[in-house]
């Protein structure tokens, strides 16, 4: 089948190569003309067959609106829209409805796989109605990865981009489970070989994982990760997932405590860590450091 395809960044440019090495077709536009196929919008829908499918792969907020309302004023009825970027799941519900007015059909994927998605597949959750979600199923078949797990439609529009949303807040805990972990074991004089005990629970155990499996290539690569500074940026969807949260009141304490970490990260001298310790001095009379 055709594809267009909006946005040939990381995963943009990968996924086209992946759909491509399955059969199908994809006109690619991007705002880098070296990697574009096509010089504008407008010529990616000249060139596609109707009824046209066309994905857009660009940062989630202001350019997915743009790109967005664009493809409405191009885009004919009958044709369908395919957000697979991270927008929040309220956005899919604003372009569905707006689309839907002129007949323009719309679909949420969110997608997972990152860099490694050319070579093992993407997961796929897919939200949006069935008569606009059953005919782009050649091409989601093309994007998963090979066997009978990583493509699911689980449900109306929005649906898709939420259920990443969660995918998304469970790798934060996740993550920071893991350097918490290691920042331990770091710490401690009687582990000698905190790299290779990592390794050791690549197999048997039951933390074992592909993010595992990431924190050891990582680990051969920098072995006491000397040469990272220690600051992590946040997605946006880590604090979705609490807001969403807090307004279905479902306790999530690993998730948010996994999202405060990361804002912690930011600052060198901690106000929070100033006020605790100057209270720890009040009541129990411990000591505190002072600054040069």
């Amino acid at each position: 089948m055709q594809l267009g395809l909006i946005g040939l960044g990381k995963m943009g440019g990968n996924m086209r190569e992946r759909i491509r090495r399955a059969g199908h077709t994809v006109i690619g536009y991007d705002r880098n003309p070296e990697v574009s196929d096509v010089k504008s919008l407008a010529e990616l829908v000249e060139k596609l067959d109707a009824p046209r499918h066309v994905w857009v792969m660009v940062p989630a907020g202001t350019a997915t609106q743009t790109v967005v309302d664009e493809l409405g004023d191009l885009l004919s009825p009958g044709d369908t829209v395919i957000d697979g970027g991270n927008s929040r799941w309220t956005d899919d519900e604003k372009h569905a409805a707006a689309l839907g007015i002129k007949g323009i059909g719309f679909v949420d994927a969110g997608v997972s796989g990152g860099v490694w998605g050319l070579q093992n597949g993407y997961a796929l959750m897919v939200g949006g109605d069935k008569q606009h979600v059953e005919p782009l199923k050649p091409v989601f078949d093309a994007l998963k990865p090979e066997g009978p797990y990583g493509y699911v439609h689980a449900g109306r529009v929005g649906a898709g981009h939420f259920s990443k949303m969660v995918h998304n807040g469970i790798e934060y805990a996740m993550m920071q489970a893991y350097a918490e972990g290691w920042e331990l074991l770091e710490k401690v004089h009687s582990v000698e070989n905190v790299r290779e005990v990592f390794r050791s629970w690549q197999e048997g155990t039951v933390i074992r994982s592909w993010l595992l499996d990431l924190a050891v290539n990582a680990l051969d690569e920098d072995e006491h990760l000397e040469k990272l500074r220690g600051y992590a940026e946040d997605s946006g969807e880590g604090r979705w997932t609490v807001e969403a949260a807090i307004d279905n009141a479902v306790p999530l304490p690993a998730i948010t405590a996994s999202l405060f970490a990361r804002f912690a990260s930011r600052q060198d001298d901690s106000p929070q860590m100033k006020m605790i310790a100057a209270l720890r001095n009040q009541f129990g009379g411990h000591a505190v450091e002072k600054k040069d």
